[in-house]
């Protein structure tokens, strides 16, 4: 069996699609017996109004292994933003889990010892979107799940390139804010 995994954790950003199908996932990576198991199963049993947990399902009664919870960033308050992201996105989610373990990224004798907690941020803005491209914001987000896990578990980026590059590294929105952009 593998090592132990106490937690991981990850974000990852994919954009380049139309608008509002951007991800940026944050994920969080441990074993379920013990703390990270019980913040997990207190996460999924103490539901907030406007921003339920679920788990990652890949259709209805197919749960992704390692065990998944989906946390949305933003405050849910209508029935296409709520069928968009438990649906589309939720499905996205599952599979790009199944993407890491499928990749090694995961190890697969670790899928039934693990959680995943996923923070989503979904645009409010594909509610409205008439033309949403279902197939666009599920490949961006099933990708950008990958990639968050992938750098939880390779523990990225290292604290000796975050060094390095530190005075590199602006902000985009403190950027936007010297320019007078926002």
């Amino acid at each position: 069996m593998s090592e132990k995994i106490i937690m991981r954790t990850g974000e990852a950003l994919v954009a380049g699609g139309p608008p509002g199908t951007a991800a940026e996932p944050e994920v969080i990576i441990g074993e379920l017996d013990g703390p990270f198991g019980t913040a997990f199963a207190n996460l999924l049993g103490d539901q907030v109004k406007g921003h339920s947990r679920v788990l990652a399902i890949m259709n209805t009664d197919i749960m992704v292994r390692p065990a998944t919870l989906m946390v949305s960033k933003v405050t849910v308050n209508n029935s296409r933003y709520t069928n968009i992201l438990m649906g589309t996105v939720q499905g996205a989610i599952a599979n790009g889990v199944l993407d890491a373990v499928r990749c090694g990224d995961i190890p697969k004798d670790k899928a039934n010892d693990l959680g995943i907690i996923v923070s989503v941020w979904l645009n409010p803005m594909v509610a409205e979107q008439d033309d949403l491209d279902h197939q666009i914001l599920f490949d961006i987000h099933r990708k950008a799940t990958a990639e968050a896990i992938r750098k939880a578990m390779h523990h990225e980026p290292s604290i000796d390139w975050l060094l390095e590059n530190q005075d590199k590294i602006t902000h985009k929105y403190f950027q936007m804010g010297l320019e007078g952009k926002i």
